[in-house]
């Protein structure tokens, strides 16, 4: 029933101990570091005098844009020769969050995700299908290198083609796989498309994760596969998907706690809120030696559960996210935010200065449509020279958000005008 049952059943008392144990020596390695140790002395912060793990409260909040500031290197804690691994996810003004990472970290890492993936149920008789991508996104890798660890038999498939990603449910009997939930509902489309009743396949369960979703998505895609779905939850800036993952009873995501401090606050006023009361969660990496990062504002939405699960693991859970605090929004599990659009567009001089965003699911597939103004003078331009211009603009916004997007040229002045704050975002997805 469990992987390593001490850690994972530890009484409250004994858990609290070993965050706070990990806590100061975390706190120790970061404020060793150029931008922590200079970020801690602005704030009069003097991480001695962390006594308690109540005392976190007294820390101040590490945000992305934190992250930027420290580009490269300016958290990390170890000799560079240690480093084994960088992780980047795309910046909103060009630079990226970075992530390091020693050996140690990664087989931390590796453990963790293990240790969720078997309170599933997964074991080493499994075949994993990893559909999620790999490279600088740590979406794919995570869960790769967990069921390895597992003894799992893995299929590194990554993203897209379709027919071969059926080719390999079959040949191998997949049994797992990991996926954006968008994507199952469109592969569960082709699959039957090609004669093949999903039910006959092999696979017992699937891990979603990387974009928002709902538990009415969950069920459908359950019902379409005839498998069990578990929710899965992470961060680049905490290693990636294994924060914390579904038991088998799936009610609720337990947080990988002997590695991460999770706090639930306002968003407005950053006041700690207790158990049970949702907000947005705020992490702190308590294990990770490259790279610890403090009080780490996910802005996203949800509670922790503080009823005891059946399981028997004493790690506390958190519910779905419910959505975000900011405006990023998710496409086909890649973080986008309206300013890397807006950057861009604005930057054009034949564009106007009115635009919207439009995301709709297509054969359970996330699109985005971007209907831009024409600066006035250009409007009467000839065809072949708007054609080149739009050709232009998806080239530059695809080397931002990595998504190709479809942009629409409108007539100037044709774009609702709005009063006060501006919707650029038109989300049209019901999933």
């Amino acid at each position: 029933m469990y992987l390593d049952e001490k850690i994972e059943t530890m009484s409250r008392n004994e858990l609290n101990t070993l965050q706070f144990d990990r806590l100061k020596k975390a706190l120790n390695a970061a404020s060793q570091t150029r931008y922590y140790n200079k970020f801690f002395s602005d704030k009069k912060i003097d991480v001695s005098k962390i006594k308690t793990l109540e005392h976190i409260k007294d820390l101040p909040f590490t945000t992305k844009h934190d992250l930027r500031l420290s580009y490269p290197d300016g958290m990390v804690a170890v000799p560079a020769s240690d480093i084994v691994r960088i992780h980047a996810s795309s910046g909103t003004t060009g630079k990226s969050t970075v992530i390091y990472y020693t050996q140690k970290d990664i087989d931390h890492w590796a453990n963790q995700i293990a240790r969720a993936m078997y309170a599933t149920g997964t074991r080493k008789e499994d075949v994993f299908q990893n559909m999620m991508g790999y490279g600088l996104f740590t979406g794919g890798l995570g869960l790769h290198y967990g069921a390895e660890k597992l003894g799992c038999t893995v299929i590194p498939s990554a993203t897209g083609n379709s027919l071969r990603q059926i080719q390999l449910l079959q040949d191998f009997n997949t049994t797992v796989i990991h996926i954006t939930p968008s994507y199952a509902l469109h592969l569960v489309e082709v699959i039957k498309e090609n004669g093949i009743n999903p039910h006959d396949l092999s696979l017992k369960k699937a891990y979603f994760g990387a974009e928002p979703y709902s538990q009415a998505t969950t069920e459908k895609l359950e019902n379409l596969w005839g498998i069990d779905a578990y929710n899965s939850y992470g961060l680049s800036e905490m290693n990636g998907p294994g924060v914390a993952m579904d038991c088998i009873h799936k009610k609720g995501m337990h947080v990988v706690e002997d590695s991460y401090i999770v706090e639930i606050i306002n968003p407005n006023t950053g006041e700690q809120l207790p158990d049970g009361e949702e907000g947005e969660l705020v992490i702190t990496h308590i294990n990770r030696e490259a790279m610890p990062i403090i009080r780490y504002r996910t802005r996203d939405l949800t509670r922790i559960i503080p009823e005891p699960c059946e399981c028997g693991r004493t790690h506390r859970r958190i519910e779905r996210i419910k959505g975000r605090s900011d405006d990023m929004i998710i496409v086909g599990g890649v973080n986008v935010f309206p300013s890397q659009i807006e950057s861009v567009l604005m930057n054009i001089p034949e564009i106007g200065n009115n635009y919207v965003i439009i995301i709709d699911r297509e054969n359970g597939l996330d699109r985005m449509h971007i209907q831009v103004e024409l600066y006035s003078k250009l409007f009467q331009g000839d065809i072949k020279a708007l054609k080149r211009l739009n050709k232009d603009i998806v080239e530059k916004l695809r080397a931002i958000i990595v998504i190709n997007p479809r942009v629409e040229f409108m007539e100037p002045g044709s774009l609702p005008a709005s009063e006060g704050k501006a919707k650029r975002v038109i989300d049209n997805r019901i999933i």
